[in-house]
C-alpha cells in the first residue's frame, strides 16, 4: 500500500532542510535537495515501520487490521 505525504523543505544557506507535516518527529537536514527528499522519504518509512511495530506490540494478540481513509 502506498500512501502520499507532504514535505516541507527549504534551502538555509549551505542545507536543506524538511519536514514531513503529517509525522511528527520526521524531519532531515541534507546538502542538497535531492539527500533531503532521499533522507526524508527512508526516514519517514522507518517512521512508519517503527510506529507500526510498536502498536502490534501494544496490542497483543485477537486483533483486527482494517484500512482506514481520511
Amino acid at each position: 500500500m502506498s500512501s502520499t505525504y507532504t514535505a516541507v523543505i527549504k534551502q538555509d544557506a549551505d542545507w536543506w532542510i524538511g519536514w514531513i507535516e503529517e509525522v511528527p518527529g520526521v524531519n532531515c537536514q541534507e546538502s542538497s535537495r535531492e539527500k533531503l527528499l532521499k533522507s526524508l522519504r527512508e526516514t519517514l518509512a522507518e517512521a512508519i515501520e517503527l510506529n507500526r511495530a510498536d502498536a502490534l506490540e501494544a496490542v497483543g494478540s485477537g486483533f483486527e487490521e482494517l484500512s482506514i481513509a481520511v
